[in-house]
């Protein structure tokens, strides 16, 4: 089955832009994915094709207006699509890897690029936008923040990754950071690679493994740690 996204933005020429090459391009070639956008200029109801307006009470910046945002989103998911809709913003619920999983495991998302001072609070509330944060930092638009969420989909989507333990055993997958990673040459410019690595013991290696992820985690990430420890202390 396809996994379908859809994104409406000010921009399609942007797309697919990177989703085009290495896993997501070669799984959107492979029909694996689709990905389709709508221009919400398209949408205008004027002719000057306006999308924004002066926000209500005075300020800087424009705002993205409820009707005519509300035509795009319509005319691309009618009553009755199974699709979640999300609204790229950076005051929205976090990307984590449970959802990105769950995503994956859906039929596919709608993605809207806000652009300006925001989106009218309106349309966020009629349509069911469940807004969506990459990170805790403002972008341009909503664009490069859909490509994150996308290209963090698509790799979990079915044969898209050689390799099925590639997706289970990296960061945030199990709560903690990824393990660091060695290959050949077994010495380079004097730093060896750590001898357990070379035992050819599989619960050793294991062992390892566990220890240095806990280790990251603790030292980088103290709020992941922090929860980590919650849920294996119950």
């Amino acid at each position: 089955m396809t996994w379908n996204a859809t994104v409406l933005t000010l921009y399609p020429e942007m797309f697919p832009g990177p989703l085009g090459v290495s896993l997501a391009g070669r799984a959107l070639e492979a029909g694996t994915w689709s990905l389709k956008t709508e221009l919400i200029r398209d949408h205008a109801l004027d002719k000057h094709r306006s999308v924004d307006d002066t926000p209500a009470g005075g300020g800087p910046g424009m705002v993205m207006r409820a009707d005519v945002l509300a035509r795009a989103i319509d005319a691309v998911a009618p009553e009755g699509d199974p699709r979640p809709k999300f609204l790229m913003s950076p005051r929205g619920r976090p990307l984590t890897q449970g959802l990105v999983r769950d995503l994956a495991g859906g039929p596919g998302a709608v993605l809207v690029c806000g652009r300006f001072e925001g989106v009218d609070e309106r349309v966020i509330a009629a349509r069911g936008l469940t807004e969506l944060s990459v990170g805790d930092y403002v972008l341009s638009g909503g664009e490069v923040a859909a490509m994150v969420v996308l290209d963090a989909v698509v790799r979990l989507l079915p044969g898209v990754m050689g390799a099925e333990a590639s997706g289970t055993e990296e960061s945030f997958e199990t709560g903690l950071l990824e393990y660091p990673h060695y290959t050949r040459p077994a010495e380079w410019e004097g730093r060896t690679i750590p001898e357990v690595l070379s035992s050819g013991h599989h619960g050793r290696v294991e062992a390892w493994r566990r220890e240095e992820a806990e280790r990251l985690t603790r030292e980088r990430r103290p709020d992941l740690w922090a929860r980590h420890k919650d849920r294996t202390d119950d």
